[in-house]
């Protein structure tokens, strides 16, 4: 299905985006990555204009299209007590301004039936204390897949999948960690990926412009105190 499509995504040398890299690769894609960590397609901070610019060089020099991308890179989590002027603006190009000019970069290069997926977050929506940085950019991000799905009509199908609690460490989780998730478990890097791949295929044909919650229903979860067992300590 994916066989020798042009796949870039970034952020893709740990935990989600890992995972999405190599499930395209496993069905013969071929994958440009760009990530701050050390062993990417391309090393770079694509908080950078410039890097942003010499990653695309890159890949429509050695590819000339592109049919999918993919932007996954995590911005940082800070809140309103720490989180410096500077680092707030950094999550913003992380996780917003990034992703909006990499689409920019590569819409004349985008293949016929093209996909886009942005990886949101159920923080778009919903918070801990002192997360602000990060879920302002995620709801950039969530906002932003709407409005390119339409300025892109015709070129490309844009969505946004937001995760929930996805561990990426392979911990067994038991217990209020476990049922706090109607679906009984914390969710796997597996899980998203597999809705990144059909947000990608042909059968996903008539979707465009969507946010789809991945999290085991543990946003849906009403929880009050001394109620099934849930108690605040």
């Amino acid at each position: 299905m994916f066989n020798q499509k042009v796949v870039v995504i970034t952020g893709d040398q740990s935990g989600i985006g890992k995972c999405i890299k190599e499930s395209f690769e496993n069905d013969e894609a071929i994958v440009c990555g760009i990530d701050i960590q050390e062993g990417s397609y391309y090393h770079g901070d694509i908080a950078d204009e410039k890097v942003l610019k010499a990653f695309v060089s890159k890949v429509i020099t050695q590819y000339k299209k592109v049919d999918i991308i993919v932007n996954n890179a995590l911005p940082i989590m800070k809140g309103i007590n720490d989180c410096t002027y500077e680092e707030f603006q950094y999550a913003l190009s992380v996780g917003i301004t990034a992703p909006f000019y990499l689409v920019k970069l590569l819409k004349p290069h985008l293949n016929k039936d093209a996909s886009i997926v942005n990886i949101c977050s159920t923080r778009a929506a919903m918070s801990q204390a002192q997360t602000e940085s990060y879920s302002a950019a995620k709801g950039g991000v969530h906002a932003l897949t709407h409005a390119m799905a339409v300025s892109l009509s015709g070129i490309a199908r844009v969505n946004a999948i937001s995760p929930g609690w996805i561990d990426t460490t392979n911990t067994n989780f038991e217990g209020a960690n476990a049922y706090q998730h109607p679906a009984g478990r914390v969710g796997k890097p597996e899980d998203i990926t597999q809705m990144v791949k059909f947000l990608c295929s042909d059968d996903a044909a008539f979707i465009t412009g969507e946010n789809i919650t991945i999290d085991g229903g543990m946003s849906k979860l009403m929880i009050y105190h001394n109620d099934q067992g849930w108690t605040l300590q």
